[in-house]
């Protein structure tokens, strides 16, 4: 025993330590995951610079009254966030934004959750080939999405008015992005056919939750597709259609390289997004540039985004605990 006591490894009575996953000092540890960390090295790198550090130079430049070009910079406070409570041209901009979310979000939802339906049917042939389709758009670079787009609803050769017209739908060619009142649903219809094939696949997964013996019980009962997505289906995927959609609604605040590609904010700031906004205030050669307020109204916009992602994660949490619940109940 004595002998054990003076193990080099035991050091004294009871269980080595010493190579379990925490052993050692920090120092220790960082060593040993050394390679790691250098191949980590790059990314972070990155992050740090086209991340991390021009949010927080947002930050302190939206108290300054500077235009990004010259080295005359005046610090004024809270001044910049005034002026954007102020600004009826940034609450225009504000609304439009989410009046764009609301209507896109339940259409691509709505939409990705009928072609997960269809496409999760065991007897469907070609299923991976439809599914590949529908998500193509989404792997595709959105500018390119843009000004091909932006061809396909010109009103003098693009193939939608000749379609429209050829089916006797209209008179006369309809100008989509040109139409004040027709410009942002124009961007929004793009905008969900670009992104449903996303939501398609979580609501595929969310689909993989279902027990099949439900299904088999309820062919056994001779339950119609209809009954069994209504009383089986669709009550089991709830949970998951909260993330789904504040997921959606996250993304859908983020829009500037969809709408910059396709109207540029226009016609008449008609589709001129808190994004949009914020590039013109900044970058626009029209006037002289305002770096400081438009950071300002970046970090405003950012904290609504902020928001959203906090709700975002407490909905994972309540959208888990009704999928346990519901779990139980079964058994």
């Amino acid at each position: 025993m004595a002998a054990l006591g003076q193990s080099p490894r035991l050091g004294r009575l009871g269980p080595d330590r010493s190579d379990g996953p925490h052993a050692g000092t920090l120092r220790e540890r960082i060593w040993a995951a050394r390679w790691c960390y250098l191949f980590m090295a790059p990314t972070l790198l990155l992050a740090l610079l086209f991340t991390f550090y021009p949010l927080v130079a947002s930050w302190y430049i939206s108290f300054l009254d500077w235009s990004g070009l010259d080295s005359d910079r005046e610090w004024v406070g809270f001044a910049n966030y005034v002026e954007a409570v102020r600004d009826p041209y940034f609450w225009q901009a504000f609304g439009r934004t989410f009046a764009f979310a609301a209507v896109t979000v339940p259409g691509t939802i709505i939409l990705a959750l009928f072609a997960a339906l269809l496409l999760n049917d065991q007897s469907l042939r070609m299923r991976a080939v439809f599914r590949t389709m529908f998500f193509l758009p989404v792997v595709t670079t959105t500018a390119i999405v843009g000004i091909v787009m932006s061809l396909v609803l010109n009103p003098f050769d693009g193939p939608l008015n000749a379609a429209l017209l050829t089916l006797g739908l209209i008179d006369a060619p309809v100008d989509f992005l040109g139409d004040p009142d027709l410009s942002l649903w124009a961007v929004a219809g793009v905008y969900v056919w670009k992104w449903m094939g996303i939501s398609m696949i979580y609501w595929l997964v969310a689909l993989q939750t279902v027990p099949p013996e439900l299904y088999e019980a309820a062919q056994v009962d001779g339950a119609s597709r209809s009954k069994v997505h209504r009383h089986i289906t669709i009550p089991l995927i709830m949970p998951f259609a909260i993330i789904i959609t504040l997921i959606g609604f996250v993304g859908a605040l983020q829009t500037f390289p969809l709408v910059q590609a396709m109207t540029g904010g226009g016609p008449a700031f008609s589709t001129e997004l808190v994004e949009v906004y914020i590039f013109r205030l900044a970058f626009a050669a029209e006037h002289q540039p305002r770096l400081g307020y438009a950071s300002a109204v970046a970090v405003f916009f950012g904290l609504t985004v902020l928001a959203l992602t906090l709700a975002q994660a407490w909905g994972l949490r309540r959208a888990a605990a009704t999928q346990r619940e519901l779990r139980s109940g079964r058994r």
